[in-house]
């Protein structure tokens, strides 16, 4: 699975790919440049059960780690995502 980030300084997206096909794609906007709020997560049905969707959060997580930022996960799934995950918390604002 290869996830890709792509960002244009408002809003963004982190896009996951297997074999070429589309497999789940989660956007963000921009809150600050600290901070970025995950408002959408969708997973192709094609790969569905295959954990998609919480590559895409915890790649988003990754991605905060690295330049020290906040996330606010106003999507439903990546907000279940952070209320299962305790050691991923320290992220949200």
């Amino acid at each position: 699975m290869d996830i890709q980030r792509d960002d244009n300084g408002k809003k963004g997206y982190f896009k996951a790919e297997d074999d070429g096909q589309e497999a789940g794609l989660m956007t963000y906007t921009w809150a600050g440049d600290q901070k970025f709020i995950i408002d959408h997560t969708e997973v192709n049905p094609d790969f569905s059960g295959r954990g998609v969707g919480k590559q895409l959060v915890m790649a988003a997580v990754e991605f905060a780690r690295e330049y020290n930022l906040k996330i606010l996960p106003l999507c439903p799934y990546a907000k279940s995502v952070f209320d299962k995950t305790p050691e991923i918390r320290d992220l949200l604002f």
